[in-house]
C-alpha cells in the first residue's frame, strides 16, 4: 500500500479526526523521550491512506517517514515500534533538538474505542486509552497515567483547561477573545450588552448576567479557571463567593491591591472562610499593573496556564 502525498492539518485533533474519517489510517504514538523533545510522551497522531495526516508528533522532521512506516504498518496489521534521532538506525533523520523518540505506530485503531475516548473528552470526564504495544488492542479506562505498564501502553486524557469570564469593558473581550482563538473552551458572562456583543463576534459564547450570581449552569470542574474583569467591584463578591463553593483550579480578579484587600474583608463579613477567600488571586496576572487591555490578557492566560501547569506537575 502506497500513501499519496500528505496533506497535514497539524492542530486537528487526531482521535477526532479517526473517529470522523473512514478508511485505512494509523494511530502514531510517543511512547518514549530522550532528551529534549517538540511534544510530550502520549502525544498522537493520526495517518490516513489517503495521505491526509491529523496532529504533529515534531516540528515536522520524522512526519513523512511516519507515513513511510505507517503504509508498513498496514500491509502488516501489527503495530510497528520506530525509534527517531538519539540511538536511531536511520542515521539519515536527525532531530533538531538533539534528542529521541520512540514512537509506536497502530494500524487500524478500533474506532468504536476512539470514539468512547472523544465522547468523554466531550463530557470533561478523564479517562485513559490503555494500547497493546504487541496487538495493538485498544481499550478505556478510568485511570492510569501516560506511560509503560507492562506489555501495554497508557495514555491518560484529562479536559483541557476551560475559562469563565466574568466581567465588561474591553479586558473581558479582549480576554475572552484571547482565549478563543488560542483554542480553550470557554464562557464570556458579562451583565452588559455590548460586551457580550462585542465577545459573540469574536466568536466567543456568551451568558447575560442579570444580577450578581454565579450561574449554577456555567459549572465549573477542577480544570476551570474563573476570572472577572469589573472595574464595577459590586459585581464581585457574590460572584466569587459562588466560584469559590466550585473545584475551579483558578480564580481570581482584575484589580489593584487596594481592591483586593477590600474584596477579601467583603467576603469575610459575608461568612466565606479564610481557607477559601486564599485560593483567590489578585492582582491577577504575571506582569505587574499590566494598563492595557490586551498586556493583561496576555499576562493573565501566562499566569493561569502557569498555575494549571504547576498543578498537573504536582496531582501527576
Amino acid at each position: 500500500m502506497s500513501f499519496l502525498s500528505p496533506t497535514a492539518t497539524p492542530g486537528r485533533d487526531p482521535i477526532e479526526a479517526l473517529v470522523q474519517s473512514p478508511g485505512d489510517a494509523v494511530l502514531a504514538v510517543i511512547t518514549g523521550i530522550e532528551g529534549p523533545s517538540y511534544r510530550p510522551v502520549g502525544a498522537a497522531m493520526a495517518v490516513f491512506a489517503s495521505g491526509e495526516r491529523a496532529g504533529t508528533l515534531s516540528s515536522g522532521c520524522i512526519e513523512s517517514d511516519i507515513a513511510h512506516h505507517s503504509a508498513e504498518a498496514l500491509e502488516t496489521g501489527k503495530p510497528v515500534a520506530i525509534r527517531y534521532g538519539r540511538g536511531s538506525p536511520f542515521m539519515d533523520i536527525q532531530l533538531p533538538c538533539g534528542g529521541g523518540l520512540d514512537i509506536l505506530l497502530v494500524p487500524r485503531p478500533d474506532r468504536r474505542v476512539l470514539d468512547e475516548v472523544t465522547r468523554t473528552r466531550v463530557e470533561r470526564v478523564p479517562c485513559t486509552l490503555r494500547i497493546g504495544r504487541e496487538t495493538g488492542r485498544l481499550s478505556l479506562e478510568d485511570r492510569g497515567e501516560t506511560g509503560p505498564d507492562g506489555e501495554d501502553f497508557l495514555v491518560r486524557y484529562e479536559p483541557p483547561v476551560r475559562f469563565l469570564v466574568f466581567g465588561k469593558g474591553p479586558e473581558a473581550c479582549t480576554f475572552a477573545a484571547l482565549v478563543n482563538s488560542a483554542g480553550y473552551p470557554n464562557l464570556l458572562l458579562s451583565p452588559d450588552p455590548e460586551t457580550l456583543e462585542i465577545g459573540a463576534a469574536a466568536g466567543c459564547p456568551t451568558h447575560a448576567l442579570v444580577q450578581p450570581e454565579f450561574p449554577v449552569e456555567a459549572g465549573a470542574d477542577a480544570w476551570t479557571a474563573v476570572v472577572l474583569f469589573f472595574h464595577d467591584h459590586d459585581w464581585e463578591p457574590a460572584i466569587l463567593q459562588g466560584a469559590l463553593g466550585t473545584p475551579a483550579f483558578y480564580i481570581g480578579s482584575q484589580g489593584s491591591r487596594r481592591a483586593r484587600d477590600a474584596r477579601h474583608m467583603e467576603l469575610e463579613a459575608m461568612g466565606v472562610a479564610p481557607e477559601a477567600i486564599a485560593r483567590l488571586h489578585g492582582p491577577v496576572g504575571l506582569i505587574p499593573s499590566a494598563r492595557d487591555a490586551g498586556t493583561l490578557a496576555v499576562s493573565v492566560l501566562a499566569e493561569v496556564l502557569a498555575v494549571a501547569m504547576e498543578r498537573a506537575e504536582t496531582t501527576g
